[in-house]
């Protein structure tokens, strides 16, 4: 499995992501949907995402929210932060979201496309009572059912190859990409040779071809 980043950052982000989403929402009075839509398009989610540890260790929930208004130009003044003892659902959110982002290595901005922040809220109940892996299980679910096609798939429609083509220009065997793109072979366990051979013929990487939700 790929992770995003070093698994040692993974506790510290899961805590940032979500203190941040919580002080947006009920210290700083955002909507949720709009400070995610923030902290995207200000490039604070992509540095998040791929593991700055500038931002993981070098600030707080509270400073990262800060930044994202900061790097999208928007002007405010620092108010006092209020620590409640229960978790929020908006905090439960970046917390559980965190933590799929680094096993997934998704970004951001691919996961919310499918399944939107308030969606993900709202599966504070029932699932921030059970393991995060349940969470995971059911992000995934989602995912694959609104992104049918295979990594390998999309690569070789873009490169404008029939199966057959692909097969006959790569020397991986039609079969086994008739397997791949049916899922029925998973290709994240498949041989390096027919890795570097499918990516060659579809002058792209081994890493654009490699499916994150399995």
């Amino acid at each position: 499995m790929i992770c995003a980043y070093d698994k040692v950052y993974l506790d510290k982000a899961r805590t940032a992501l979500g203190r941040m989403l919580d002080f947006a929402v009920y210290d700083l009075k955002y909507n949720l949907t709009y400070f995610f839509d923030l902290f995207i398009s200000s490039g604070v989610a992509e540095r998040f995402g791929r593991g700055d540890f500038t931002l993981l260790v070098g600030k707080s929930g509270v400073e990262l929210a800060y930044e994202v208004l900061e790097r999208s130009g928007i002007d405010y003044e620092r108010v006092k932060v209020n620590y409640t003892a229960n978790r929020s659902e908006e905090y439960w959110t970046g917390w559980a979201l965190a933590y799929y982002q680094w096993e997934t290595a998704l970004s951001f901005e691919e996961i919310v496309n499918v399944v939107p922040i308030a969606e993900i809220c709202v599966m504070y109940s029932p699932y921030h009572e059970m393991h995060i892996q349940s969470f995971v299980d059911r992000m995934n679910a989602y995912y694959r059912a609104l992104q049918p096609q295979t990594n390998l798939k999309k690569m070789r429609q873009k490169a404008g190859f029939s199966q057959s083509e692909l097969a006959e220009v790569s020397g991986v065997p039609l079969r086994t990409i008739q397997q791949y793109e049916q899922r029925q072979k998973n290709i994240n366990k498949a041989q390096v040779e027919y890795l570097l051979m499918l990516a060659q013929a579809l002058c792209c990487k081994v890493e654009d071809l490699v499916e994150k939700v399995e």
